[in-house]
């Protein structure tokens, strides 16, 4: 077979070599040790916590090495495009913080390496594969759908494993001549790799026993340590009828002359390895230093550990944080927390320092099922918001209000007033941690607001309806805004005492019989009359918040 005559009859229109592209994509100019890391997602419309997950180790191992993170539109699947789901993947990851060096931008590629969308890098795919045949390591296919199928149902039938190999790879050892043929009736055909692969093969020892032996291939993964797989013997497909390659082919191709050192992906792409090793070996480039991340799980129903789905878990979208509004240092720190293991302890002994001080490392990583928990993550979320200033909280809110929820766009019209209810109890010895996310907050605080007040707790039972008429009745006749937080509390006091309450709950918890509750019981009916509910930060402070007006107008509304 003349491989270089074959090679041009497939790729007439391929004038570039690959030595052009090497030079147009040189090694990059970077301290030793410095990491070029990349996320590639798939422009599908459902950007998940999985790109997120892996965006974070990606953006750490490359910043934290002074090297490089670029963006990589992944296109080549054309049935699964979406129409503007390129610009959600930029947007959503731009949210949450993800700093890319380079690569695709709402505005255009930023980059020397780019056309960093593979739907628009053809031309370079095809050179390579051109380079492949012509080196008889790569063939025309012109097996038909039907016939694959076939090809399929035979062996199921006799139970071996099912794909285009060995004697199944019918136009692997075609003459020139039948291509020339087949070409010429217009026959559609894919690029296959020539794999030099072996299934398993069943060999007689010298004990005369029958053994199966498997031929091995070993990568090191700077999560899981060496792994071990059976090398690939199928002759996958590297380019489609069409032209545009499979992920499998474009990815080698542009990790090489994108000069990745560092390839972060999910587990499920584990299998395929053994394909990634033969691509890298026939086109004689060195392999990046691959990272398998452990698959995002979370407790089910049943107790048990299940991979998050996209079906039942609506915590698997990215969508879902930013219509909560979850502010992105909260995710950074959560998601860091599960990514290594001793984050916790650092942040512990660390708690005001910045997140980009902890020192990263695919060595404290998890190699099974991270586990994810969103209840753990609004904790995270608690502390995290209350290192944030009020002032940068108000902009995030402000900003999440008008992208997310402009139907309370209004509760941002006075800045001052809103910081101060921000910043209510933050500064406390014991501060509070109530804030969780942005659309928890906007509901926890609505009460400050006319339009969102809402009673939404009953008065504690141990006060009757007549009581509590009385009780607000004479809160509000001996009401003066300019007192000090002992003087208003002494009036409660002295409210309760007249109405046969305890002073203290203490002699109503030694004496039940003598009182009919105890002052908290008195105060809680204010409380719920200024704010709706039972439970709530320093009523005191509110009401300096509130102004003399509106706590008025609040206490003579419930009467």
């Amino acid at each position: 077979m003349d491989y270089n005559r074959l090679a041009g009859l497939l790729f007439p229109e391929i004038t570039k070599t690959p030595e052009d592209y090497e030079a147009m994509y040189p090694p990059r100019d970077l301290p030793e040790g410095a990491m070029v890391t990349r996320l590639g997602p798939s422009p599908t419309g459902f950007i998940h916590l999985g790109n997120l997950y892996g965006a974070f180790v990606d953006e750490r191992l490359a910043h934290q090495s002074g090297g490089v993170f670029y963006l990589r539109i992944e296109d080549t699947d054309d049935k699964r495009y979406v129409e503007g789901a390129v610009e959600t993947v930029i947007n959503s990851l731009k949210f949450f913080g993800i700093q890319f060096d380079e690569g695709a931008t709402m505005d255009g590629d930023i980059g020397d390496y780019g056309d960093y969308t593979q739907s628009h890098r053809g031309p370079i795919y095809q050179c390579f594969a051109k380079k492949l045949v012509s080196e008889g390591k790569a063939y025309p296919c012109f097996l038909t759908e039907d016939e694959i199928a076939a090809i399929r149902e035979k062996q199921e039938a006799e139970q071996i494993n099912p794909g285009i190999y060995g004697e199944y790879a019918a136009c692997r050892d075609w003459t020139l001549e039948q291509v020339e043929e087949a070409l010429a009736a217009g026959k559609p055909y894919v690029i296959r790799l020539r794999s030099d692969g072996k299934p398993a093969e069943k060999v007689v020892g010298d004990d005369g026993i029958e053994k199966e032996v498997v031929r091995r291939v070993k990568v090191k993964d700077a999560i899981r340590g060496t792994l071990s797989f059976p090398e690939n013997y199928m002759d996958t497909v590297i380019l489609k009828t069409t032209g545009i390659p499979t992920y499998h082919f474009a990815h080698v191709v542009d990790d090489h002359l994108m000069r990745t050192t560092h390839v972060v992906r999910g587990a499920e792409w584990l299998s395929s390895l053994p394909i990634h090793v033969e691509l890298f070996e026939k086109l004689g480039w060195e392999m990046p230093v691959y990272c398998h991340t452990a698959q995002l799980m979370k407790i089910g129903e049943d107790g048990n550990k299940r991979k998050l789905s996209k079906r039942k878990d609506p915590e698997l979208s990215l969508d879902y944080y930013r219509d909560q509004g979850y502010h992105p240092a909260a995710v950074r720190e959560y998601l860091l927390t599960i990514l290594n293991s001793n984050f916790e302890e650092w942040r512990a002994a660390n708690p005001d320092a910045p997140i980009d001080d902890f020192q990263f490392t695919t060595k404290k990583m998890s190699n099974s099922g991270a586990l994810f928990d969103l209840n753990k993550l609004n904790d995270v979320s608690k502390d995290v918001l209350l290192r944030i200033p009020a002032a940068d909280l108000y902009e995030f809110l402000r900003d999440w209000a008008a992208e997310f929820a402009p139907e309370y766009n209004y509760m941002f019209e006075d800045r001052d007033y809103m910081l101060k209810i921000l910043d209510l109890g933050r500064q406390d010895r014991k501060p509070r941690k109530d804030l969780v996310y942005a659309r928890q907050i906007i509901g926890f605080i609505g009460y400050f607001w006319d339009e969102l007040y809402k009673v939404e707790d009953p008065i504690p039972a141990e006060v009757s309806e007549e009581d509590r008429v009385q009780i607000l009745e004479k809160y509000l006749a001996t009401y003066d805004h300019s007192d000090d937080q002992s003087q208003w509390f002494d009036k409660i006091r002295a409210i309760a005492v007249d109405l046969g309450y305890a002073a203290k709950p203490k002699d109503y918890k030694k004496n039940p019989d003598d009182y009919k509750g105890h002052v908290g019981h008195v105060s809680t009916v204010i409380r719920i009359a200024l704010m709706g509910r039972a439970q709530s930060p320093d009523v005191w402070t509110i009401q300096q918040i509130m102004g003399e007006e509106k706590t008025r107008a609040r206490i003579q509304g419930a009467i």
